[in-house]
């Protein structure tokens, strides 16, 4: 079974190249093929989320070599639940996309399929190189996304990206190059080990490849003061690309979950909880630019945007309490954030459809068709992204005041989540009473004859898993509680990567 730990990796690469290789001008195939890989790869995670349920990490390591010598890659809780939350996004992004949008550029799902293998890979990794590695991977595909159908706006956003990236992925090289020169190793578990020996004399240079790594990590994450790119980058991107875009910024704060808990933890010695520091104050920034960015937004991408980067300061907060509640916390919000942040995306552009004179700027114009059914999927996402009940929101940032009631900064992080939760109303109800309460004149846009049904079912989907993710809170919170205990008590972890036999994949001669 520990064989399967690299197949969320092994079947997107084999249908991007099948994909270029054979049907790269029948779009029809193209959508066939992409969207059956898709869903075995939700099949997948969902059977390693269940193998990773009974606790014990699995590791495959490639080639039979052992760690810390060769790659390997890791399954626990953690990642068994990132690889799910992706896969589900991707199957409710390419079906959204296969109704129009992946035929306005070219090779939309091969770059698709490369971009799953650059997540999937970044959350099974156990080895700091090849996090690199798939981070590039994942930027690399998400350039291409970026620019699928073109337009002037598009490339100068591209630009901006691409330009952002570079700058990450050198600083990215600089703090491995460090790590690497003090410690001999980049594998999590061999650091894990190592980090807390490291000779006095070396802890500079160690402390100051851990904060470069976590400079790194901050870009991803969209931290404030470097959260710039990110609403030019997704307003201006595809509505379906910056859809799948809404679990980039989770990866960056996967990457501090998983370094500063396994590497960097409360075992680290002198280095323990090097960034811990950093993240509560930026984290609270965020959340706060985040809320005026909304009260600001012109445009339903751009109040899309903004609500990626407050829902990002929430989930840092949780994440900077860096204990098992606040872990289990920034879990819960983690989930809820992308499903609700992908549906915003979505909802911006089959609103901006039905508004041809208008787009998706908040100002008023004429009725749009299939009014009610949308006014209806943006109330609710409003009331899951803003915190109200019943939705999974209102759960989430429930468990972050819970969360941070023992911290000494108590009263500052209630302040500021509450203080953005009522600018985020205001911001959501205003944009709703624009687009469909402010009109006048005869409805615009497609008719449910002659309009795809398939948007909006993925819309309402998305929808249904916040509600779901509400009702069924206690066992999500129970599952996310083991994980969150997991994490950071990487002993297990270290433990199954560095043992010479445990879970080890023979050769193909032995």
């Amino acid at each position: 079974m520990t064989n399967w730990i690299i197949a969320p990796a092994i079947l997107p690469a084999l249908t991007a190249a099948l994909l270029i290789l054979g049907w790269r001008r029948d779009i029809r195939m193209q959508r066939i093929v992409s969207v059956t890989a898709t869903l075995a790869l939700v099949g997948i995670a969902i059977f390693l989320y269940h193998l990773a349920s009974d606790g014990e990490p699995r590791v495959y390591r490639v080639g039979a070599w052992p760690a810390p010598f060769g790659i390997v890659l890791v399954l626990d809780r953690l990642s068994a639940t990132m690889l799910l939350l992706a896969a589900a996004l991707a199957l409710a992004v390419i079906v959204y996309a296969s109704a129009g949008w992946d035929a306005r550029g070219h090779h939309f799902h091969a770059l698709f399929q490369f971009q799953l293998l650059g997540l999937n890979g970044a959350f099974l990794t156990g080895d700091i190189f090849n996090l690199f590695v798939f981070f590039e991977v994942m930027l690399i595909a998400s350039y291409g996304l970026m620019l699928h159908g073109g337009g002037a706006r598009r490339l100068g956003a591209g630009f901006q990206y691409v330009a952002i990236n570079l700058v990450a992925s050198t600083l990215f090289l600089i703090a491995i190059g460090l790590i690497y020169g003090v410690t001999g190793t980049l594998n999590m578990a061999d650091l894990a080990v190592k980090v807390p020996q490291v000779a006095a004399g070396n802890e500079a240079l160690l402390r100051t490849g851990a904060l470069l790594l976590f400079l790194v990590f901050a870009i991803k994450a969209a931290f404030v003061p470097l959260h710039w790119w990110l609403p030019a980058t997704y307003s201006a991107a595809s509505a379906p690309v910056a859809a799948l875009f809404a679990i980039m910024t989770k990866v960056g704060a996967y990457a501090i979950i998983r370094v500063y808990g396994t590497i960097f933890g409360l075992d680290a010695g002198p280095l323990a909880g090097v960034a811990v520091p950093w993240i509560l104050p930026a984290a609270l920034a965020t959340l706060l630019i985040g809320a005026i960015g909304l009260l600001a937004s012109r445009t339903l991408l751009d109040l899309a945007s903004f609500s990626i980067i407050a829902s990002m300061g929430t989930l840092l907060i949780a994440i900077g309490l860096f204990d098992v509640d606040g872990l289990t916390t920034a879990l819960y919000y983690l989930v809820h954030s992308t499903l609700t942040g992908a549906a915003l995306f979505l909802i911006a552009d089959l609103v901006a459809a039905r508004r041809a004179e208008k787009g998706d700027a908040l100002v008023p114009g004429h009725p749009i068709s299939q009014a009610p059914i949308l006014g209806a999927l943006f109330f609710l996402t409003a009331l899951a992204a803003v915190g109200l009940p019943p939705l999974s929101g209102f759960i989430g940032k429930l468990m972050v005041l819970d969360a941070a009631y023992e911290s000494p900064q108590a009263n500052l992080i209630w302040l500021f989540v509450l203080g953005a939760s009522l600018m985020m109303t205001i911001a959501f109800a205003r944009a709703g009473s624009t687009v469909f309460w402010n009109t006048e004149g005869r409805a615009t846009g497609p008719t449910w004859a002659n309009a795809p049904i398939s948007p909006i079912i993925v819309v309402a989907l998305l929808v249904c898993a916040s509600a779901l993710l509400s009702i069924f809170a206690g066992p999500a919170v129970d599952a996310f509680h083991a994980t969150a205990k997991q994490a950071l008590a990487p002993a297990g972890y270290i433990d199954a990567v560095l043992s010479s036999t445990h879970n080890v994949i023979p050769s193909a001669g032995h």
